[in-house]
């Protein structure tokens, strides 16, 4: 089938949203379907900039939200008008955010909404709202207006799907987030060239922290793990890949605790380059954190590192708890506790055997349940259902 796949987003990104549709799309025409995407990135320049990014900037310094809400609006038009200026015919739309959900179904093209978390409550934790604010309170009305309209709705695990039923009241389908287990496999062969190309020192244990700067994220509580961390493993390096609002903190935060030459930051990489950082590092931290409502999904993070077969920790909640098995196939420490982090990481470097097992076992479990092969099957399956 032509299959089209719809967000008012920019693609490609950073972030699990813009790994997700990169990743489904290859399942899917492994299927035998053709498969576009129309993002943001796509759409008129001059439109965009004239009618979304430069009013909706100017009203954010006026009222913080009007300019957020405004903007998302403005995205979503834009995109309804390209959708219906497409030459070709596409059988099902999977629209991945609720503003692409709502362009798309002015088509009249069936659509397929994937939820990857909680749109008014994401604003809120990274500020781009006020929470209970007007523009709080319409997104909330337009998610619940988006889940009703989709002719089928799919989250990335439970707990947005029943966040989905409280909210909108309807029954969503749960897909778990998934990754290309061949892209992101073991090569221990390119360690050595990784860490000369991101000037990591070999001999130093890096610990890799690939999120995006984000409250949500909890890319704070690595760094304030690490003076503990550096009193028995003097060489070792804390490792950023991402950008984001906390990056200014986490700069100030290194400096005030004399930790500057102890942490790298290395802005965004590429999505075809993130396995290699993953097999250079001794432990990948995904430390997320509860903010204002939101908790982490089924993070690709840290299936793309189980899959690259790097040790993680990993905070125990959300969509973690789904993936993780504490001390079997990763580990998984109390959020925003610094001092369980830390034991946890000298735990993982004191025991190089217990961190391959742990390692070797989460491989396993990437390639036996999170495959984008199966995943692209139940999506094909979600496709038809609607036809």
């Amino acid at each position: 089938m032509n299959i089209l796949i719809t967000t008012i987003f920019d693609y490609p990104h950073e972030g699990g949203l813009s790994s997700h549709i990169t990743t489904l799309k290859k399942g899917l025409i492994s299927r035998g379907h053709t498969v576009d995407v129309l993002s943001f990135s796509q759409l008129p320049p001059l439109k965009k900039k004239m009618l979304a990014q430069a009013p909706g900037f100017l009203l954010n310094k006026m009222k913080q939200g009007s300019g957020q809400l405004f903007n998302d609006k403005q995205r979503q038009k834009i995109l309804a008008g390209s959708i219906k200026s497409l030459n070709k015919h596409y059988d099902v739309i999977n629209a991945q955010d609720i503003f692409a959900t709502l362009a798309s179904i002015e088509s009249g093209i069936p659509t397929v909404q994937t939820v990857h978390g909680y749109y008014s409550f994401e604003a809120v934790s990274r500020g781009a709202l006020l929470p209970d604010s007007e523009e709080d309170l319409t997104i909330r009305e337009l998610e619940r207006k988006a889940y009703r309209s989709a002719a089928k709705v799919v989250t990335v695990d439970q707990r947005i799907k029943d966040y989905i039923h409280h909210l909108a009241h309807i029954e969503a389908e749960t897909i778990k987030n998934f990754i290309d287990v061949t892209a992101f496999k073991p090569e221990s062969a390119k360690r050595e060239q990784t860490r000369q190309a991101f000037q990591i020192p070999l001999h130093k244990k890096m610990l890799f922290v690939p999120r995006r700067m984000t409250e949500k994220n909890g890319v704070i509580y690595p760094l304030l793990a690490l003076p503990e961390v550096l009193e028995t493993y003097e060489d070792t390096v804390l490792v950023y890949a991402g950008t984001g609002e906390q990056l200014t903190r986490l700069k100030e935060t290194a400096a005030r605790l004399k930790l500057t030459d102890s942490v790298l930051f290395i802005g965004s990489v590429p999505f075809e380059n993130m396995h290699n950082l993953y097999e250079a590092s001794d432990i990948v931290l995904i430390p997320s954190v509860h903010s204002h409502g939101v908790e982490e999904a089924t993070s690709i993070s840290a299936l793309e590192a189980m899959s690259c077969r790097s040790p993680v920790i990993a905070s125990a909640i959300g969509g973690l708890k789904e993936i993780i098995v504490d001390g079997e196939d990763g580990i998984l420490v109390e959020e925003k506790n610094t001092k369980a982090l830390a034991q946890s990481v000298l735990t993982v470097l004191h025991d190089p055997q217990f961190a391959s097992a742990l390692a070797s076992k989460a491989r396993l479990k990437m390639e036996s349940e999170y495959s984008h092969l199966s995943a692209a099957k139940r999506f094909e399956i979600a496709y038809n259902e609607v036809l």
